[in-house]
């Protein structure tokens, strides 16, 4: 029987990582995997998840089953932590999932419980799993237009156009913060106009948001979040921890499904425990645990917080030096938008030959689509990054 499974495709990421290992030279940069490092190339465990396990470890004394759609302590932190004051637990469903990716996956699940001619539009770009896992689950994709490869912003004009098609049944798919694989995001006046066509169209909208305080903060970076959810009755977040809180291994993502009454956030709230049930039974407990210890006291949530901001800024202060070397080799500012996009990632334009150049001559890897993680640099390797950009012709 195993033996008539077809051969899968690599994926590109994991496949780059392989070749950046086998690169015997020195001074080779990695900008291809999608997880945060420190100047030294270190993903490091931040302070007050250490804190939180030791507490874990000195006063765990069970290993037993925990509850199939999580603990209640991790939803609603998560919740408080993404909607803020605009949290309405009678009417919000959540649920623990395997990572974000798991909340993306039964986020889509429960749409099509819902509708089974679900369509999902989706910015192009967008993180490639996105589509694998919908094409994979045969869920139609409706691609609609976002990033201008001239500005290297948002082409809004484009994708207002384009998710005015969708309909009621439908479920529009935004990235909430940090967009990835571009860094190019929606002011919030932008998310107001969204928010409008949501409004006409009767789609619903799935939010993915993966990075949570990477981009302008934590408040900021869920204000878009905040404003759909204020305005459009149903709602759902698909919100990862592997970044915000660096527990990559962990797998703790959250679901929450925004309903318009109670007795419809009865039926989301059964709907998505059967899905965990029918997927993997119990979600994972360690990381949830850690996450709503540290959101639920307030000196490890504010010891937290400051880590966070010494991420977030360290990455800001990385994109002005790479914009600003640039700017330099260039003599023109056509590199500015290095310094405006959020987020780990900026697509930086290059065709799959430029990109290819840059690996091959500098030992620069990045993705075929020029995406690059702007946390794989640090103060002695942007130089090295801006010659190679420049000498390739990007």
């Amino acid at each position: 029987m195993l033996g008539n499974l077809k051969p899968q495709a690599p994926d590109k990421i994991l496949a780059l990582i392989g070749e950046f290992r086998a690169d015997p030279r020195q001074g080779k940069i990695d900008l291809g995997v999608g997880v945060y490092k420190d100047a030294t190339g270190h993903t490091p465990i931040m302070r007050a998840v250490l804190e939180a396990e030791k507490r874990m470890l000195e006063n765990e004394t069970t290993k037993t089953y925990a509850g199939l759609a999580g603990e209640p302590e991790f939803q609603r932190a998560m919740g408080e932590l993404i909607l803020g004051a605009g949290l309405k637990p009678e009417t919000t469903a959540a649920l623990a999932t395997v990572g974000g990716t798991g909340a993306i996956r039964q986020a889509l699940e429960l749409a099509r419980m819902a509708n089974p001619e679900l369509r999902v539009f989706v910015s192009d770009p967008t993180w490639p799993n996105h589509v694998s896992i919908m094409n994979f689950m045969g869920v139609p994709v409706v691609t609609y237009r976002y990033f201008d490869a001239e500005t290297r912003g948002v082409a809004f004009d484009a994708m207002k156009q384009d998710i005015s098609a969708a309909k009621k049944g439908d479920v529009v798919l935004l990235h909430g913060c940090c967009h990835n694989p571009t860094g190019a995001n929606l002011t919030l006046d932008q998310w107001a106009e969204v928010a409008s066509i949501l409004e006409k169209t009767g789609a619903t909208p799935l939010i993915d948001l993966a990075y949570q305080g990477f981009g302008d903060g934590l408040e900021e970076d869920a204000a878009g979040t905040r404003l759909i959810a204020s305005r459009i009755p149903e709602v759902l977040i698909a919100a990862s921890c592997s970044k915000n809180f660096g527990i990559y291994r962990e797998r703790t993502g959250c679901l929450l499904a925004l309903c318009d009454n109670p007795a419809t956030k009865e039926l989301a709230q059964g709907a998505m425990a059967f899905l965990n049930r029918q997927t993997y039974s119990f979600p994972p407990f360690h990381g949830a645990k850690v996450v709503a210890t540290i959101l639920n006291d307030a000196g490890l949530r504010a010891d937290w917080q400051a880590e966070l901001e010494e991420v977030r800024g360290g990455m800001l202060r990385l994109r002005e030096q790479l914009a600003t070397e640039l700017r330099d080799l260039a003599g023109s500012d056509r590199f500015g938008f290095l310094a405006e996009h959020r987020g780990m990632f900026s697509r930086l334009g290059a065709s799959p030959e430029q990109v290819a150049r840059m690996k091959e001559e500098f030992g620069i890897y990045m993705v075929g689509d020029s995406r690059l993680n702007i946390a794989g640099l640090n103060e002695a390797t942007i130089p090295v990054l801006a010659r190679a950009i420049i000498e390739a012709g990007v």
